[in-house]
Order: structure tokens, then C-alpha cells, then sequence
């Protein structure tokens, strides 16, 4: 088997997109899968929509979720430049090379003749105008004009371009590992435009010539591509390229969470679409808010992401990009569009943070805590992180959750409070807070016992008094273990706020009219 070569190859138009970003994994994970390369090419040749901190922002977001090439722009390689705009020379020679051989020819329409063209075909009936075998002899071209016509006007620097020249009459077929065999009449092409007017290559020209040249076994991009494959197969003969065409795989579509139409750019902005927030916000586009801001753990999105359109063939969910590159082959990858279910992306992320320890998940969610200023030692941290993994989904809800560790509690349950707050409970709850103050060591296990003994001693039931004693640390009567929340604050932090408490729930009855 040759060599396995493939590559991500994005456009540096806009943020890496969740589209994108599989399209990348499942490269990787092929490449890993059988000992082979994967490449980072920079497509940059619409320099119209060309953003620079795109590319930037591209490698970045690669990074952050583990898919580092082994060639590309910083990696370097043999077979480089790795961006297209750095390849102008190499693409001429072979768009000269197709004109010597018949397989394209210039054309010299101006856009308001393309313009007028597409006009009366749609006057005639034909809703989808194309430069094709029969409008190309009614063209300006290389075909309907002598060729020293065409060397004049080429010296005399009128604009053209260059178009591919699709055959007539025959079909176009090739093997692909999702979609099976694939045929195309010529009939339904047009003839593309391989070179535009400003020297620069369109992607159906400049995709092909890099795959070759740089060695391309496998071409593994999303289903939009498709159609566009029989044009690039017919460069391939025209080349003379077919005994090293390679593989091609299309990936199904990513469908809206209602499973109707297309993931769009608009939908990401209510489920955190790109990688990263915008870092630029182009004229044309709405900066988004990304994944890593979300509070998303890269595994936990690599994971959630490798099963969106692939299946194991087994019953595990929960890979790591080990058992994901063990695992991964493309004729699992499914025909059908896979549904987005951001839903289902937050249980991921929140099955990878319930299984970290607590000082793996502080350095995970620290940017996050530093953003509202809350610290504390490592053992602090370590231990706060631990208790609270299991009621969080994503590393940005942590502070959230922890804040009335770091801060004096304000707002309080008053509802609860209203409930439990009862004639004849507040000589239970000053005693029971003493018991508190007087344990020794201060953990869990015997702060536990000393409440536990006191309900038993009194005829009480924890419903009687932990949700009292929970709201006076936290302010909320819902919450992890509070024995644990006891010996994590401390002793003395415990004393004062269960101390303090009763002045803010009298308040609250008050304040509801029905004192105690």
C-alpha cells in the first residue's frame, strides 16, 4: 500500500468551524490509523475574502484540540510552500501545460458579458445557466477565436482567464470510500474557470496540482466537495495523473440540531460554532463565541466530534484519541447528514470533567477562576474543583458554582427559608451550630457525626435542619455534600456565617409578612 498522505487544506477566510475542525480529525485520526502523514495546507488564493488573523487563528485552533500536523507552514517539509499564495509559479506551469494539450483554453469574457450570457439562458428556460460545451462556442474564447487573435490580445494585456476543458459525451466515475461508486455525465459540467484574471489559481486547479505534487493518498473533505470531483478527475487525465489519483472520501453533511437543513455559520452563535471566540470581527461576519470559551474540554469535543457521522461499530461512547485512531476507519463513516445535539456535546464534556482529579481540573478551568479573581492555595482549589465536577458541565460554570468560597453569601433561598425557617427551630439550629464549632479535627466524617447525633439525641430529621444550615454557608439548599463544604471552608469561616445566618433569615420572614 502507498505511503497514507493526507491534509487539511482551509481557506484563511474566517474562524475554523465545527464543519472544519472534523474534517481535520478525521484526517488525523486516518493518518495515525496507518503510520502516515498529515499535512496543513493554507489555501489562501481568494484573496477577496482573505483574512490575515485567519490562518493564525487556524493553527491555534488545531493545537488546542491535539491535531498538530506533520508538515505545514511552521512544520516545514519536502514538498512545500505549504500556502498556495507561495505556489503562483508552479500553478502557471501547469495551467501552460493544459493549454499546449487541449484539455483548457483562454477566455476572454468580460463579466458583463458572463452577465448577459446567463440572462438569456434564463429568458430561454434554462434556470441554471452554465459556461458549458455548447455556450463555450458562442464565447469569447481560445476555441471561437484565431490564435493569433489570442496571442494579441494577450500581449496587449486584455484580461482573461482560463478554463478547463470538459469533454464531451462521456462520463466521469470514480470510487469513493463513503459514497461507493461515483458517475457524472461531462454533459452536467461546465467548464471551470482553472486560472482567474488575477494569475492566481481557483481551488479546482491549485487542489489538484498540490495533492500530486505533494503526494496525496487520501482525499477526506466534507460533502460539498462531491460535485465538484468529477472536474477535478478530468484533471487528473488531462494531466496524466491517473495511476496516482488518489483516494477520495466525502464526509456527510452536519445538520442543524432539528436535523432540518445544513449547520450554518448562523446557528453557531447559540451553540459556541467556532474553536475559539473571534479574535477579529470582519465587516461581513458576527464574532461567536467558541468552544474553549464555552468551558468545552478539547478531549471531551475531539470525542463528541469523532462520533458525529462515524460509528465504532460497538457500543463505546468514550474514546480517547488513542481508542479513536485504534478504532477509526473510513467505511464506518456514514452516508447521511449527522444531527448536531449540542445537548448531547455537554454530557461529553461533562462525563470527561466528572472523571478528572481535582487538580487537573483547577488548571483546566484557572483562566476561568482568574477572570473573577477567585484564588487560593492548591490544596484549596484541588479540593473545591473536586467536589464540584460532578454538577458542572462545562470549566466555565465551575466559579460560578464555587463562588461562595470565595465571596460573603448575599442572595439566599427564600423559599426555603419561608419553609423551614419555624417556630421552635431556632433553639435547635444555635445548638446544633455550637455542636459544629466544637468538632475537632474539623472534617467531614465527624462533623457528620456530630450533627447526626444531635438529630437522633432531639427527634429531629435532617430535612429539619441541613437545609438551614446549607443555605447559611452557601445561600442555596441544593449543592454537593455539605459536610465536605464545611471542612473545605474551615472551621472558623463555618462558625461566622452559620452565626450570621439567623439575623438574615428573621429578615426574610419578616419581610414576608408572617414573623417568626
Amino acid at each position: 500500500m502507498t505511503k497514507v498522505r493526507v491534509r487539511f487544506a482551509p481557506s484563511p477566510t474566517g474562524p475554523l468551524h465545527i464543519g472544519g475542525l472534523r474534517t481535520a480529525l478525521y484526517n488525523y485520526l486516518f493518518a495515525r490509523k496507518h503510520n502516515g502523514d498529515f499535512l496543513l495546507r493554507i489555501e489562501d488564493t481568494d484573496q477577496q475574502r482573505y483574512i490575515p488573523a485567519a490562518e493564525q487563528y487556524i493553527k491555534r485552533a488545531l493545537e488546542w484540540s491535539g491535531l498538530i500536523p506533520d508538515e505545514g507552514p511552521d512544520q516545514k517539509g519536502q514538498v512545500g510552500p505549504y500556502r498556495q499564495s507561495a505556489r503562483k509559479e508552479i500553478y502557471h506551469n501547469h495551467v501552460i501545460s493544459l493549454l499546449k494539450s487541449g484539455y483548457a483554453y483562454y477566455a476572454f469574457d468580460t463579466p458583463e458579458e458572463l452577465d448577459l450570457m446567463r440572462k438569456q439562458e434564463t429568458k430561454m428556460g434554462n434556470d441554471r445557466p452554465k459556461y458549458d460545451q455548447r455556450i463555450r462556442l458562442q464565447m469569447k474564447n481560445g476555441l471561437t477565436l484565431k490564435a493569433t487573435h489570442v496571442r494579441q490580445m494577450i500581449d496587449q494585456g486584455v484580461p482573461y482567464t482560463v478554463r478547463m476543458k470538459v469533454p464531451e459525451g462521456e462520463k466521469v466515475s470514480f470510487q469513493d470510500e463513503v459514497r461507493g461508486n461515483v458517475i457524472f455525465e461531462t454533459s452536467e459540467l461546465d467548464d471551470k474557470v482553472i486560472l482567474k484574471a488575477d494569475g492566481l489559481p481557483t481551488y479546482h486547479l491549485a487542489n489538484v496540482v498540490d495533492d500530486h505534487l505533494m503526494g496525496i493518498s487520501h482525499v477526506i473533505r466534507g460533502e460539498e466537495w462531491l460535485s465538484s470531483t468529477a472536474h477535478h478527475v478530468l484533471l487528473y487525465q488531462g494531466f496524466e495523473w491517473t495511476d496516482t489519483m488518489p483516494v477520495f472520501a466525502h464526509l456527510p453533511l452536519i445538520l442543524k440540531p432539528s436535523g432540518n437543513g445544513k449547520l450554518s455559520k448562523r446557528d453557531g452563535q447559540k451553540f459556541g460554532f467556532p474553536v475559539f471566540p473571534l479574535e477579529w470581527k470582519p465587516d461581513h461576519e458576527d464574532a461567536y463565541p467558541g468552544f474553549r470559551s464555552c468551558g468545552f474540554h478539547a478531549p471531551a469535543l475531539i470525542n463528541f466530534l469523532a462520533l458525529l457521522g462515524w460509528n465504532p461499530g460497538t457500543e463505546q461512547e468514550i474514546f480517547s484519541m488513542g481508542e479513536l485512531v485504534e478504532a477509526f476507519r473510513l467505511d464506518h463513516v456514514g452516508k447521511s447528514g449527522a444531527r448536531f445535539d449540542y445537548d448531547r456535546a455537554l454530557w461529553f464534556n461533562a462525563r470527561y470533567l466528572h472523571e478528572m482529579d481535582g487538580m487537573t481540573l483547577y488548571k483546566e478551568a484557572k483562566s476561568y477562576f482568574d477572570q473573577t479573581g477567585y484564588q487560593g492555595d492548591d490544596a484549596y482549589m484541588h479540593n473545591i474543583c473536586l467536589l464540584l465536577r460532578e454538577r458542572v458541565q462545562t470549566l466555565d460554570q465551575l466559579p460560578v458554582a464555587a463562588a461562595f468560597f470565595f465571596e460573603e453569601v448575599e442572595l439566599f433561598d427564600e423559599k426555603t427559608i419561608r419553609k423551614k425557617w419555624k417556630e421552635g427551630i431556632y433553639q435547635h439550629y444555635r445548638a446544633v451550630v455550637q455542636h459544629i464549632g466544637a468538632v475537632l479535627p474539623f472534617e467531614a466524617v465527624p462533623i457528620k457525626e456530630a450533627v447526626t447525633q444531635y438529630l437522633e439525641t432531639n427527634d429531629l430529621k435532617f430535612g429539619d435542619l441541613l437545609p438551614l444550615l446549607r443555605i447559611g454557608v452557601s445561600g442555596t439548599s441544593s449543592g454537593p455534600d455539605l459536610f465536605q463544604i464545611f471542612e473545605i471552608l474551615g472551621q472558623g469561616m463555618v462558625s461566622d456565617r452559620l452565626a450570621a445566618a439567623p439575623g438574615q433569615f428573621d429578615q426574610i420572614i419578616l419581610e414576608a409578612g408572617n414573623p417568626r
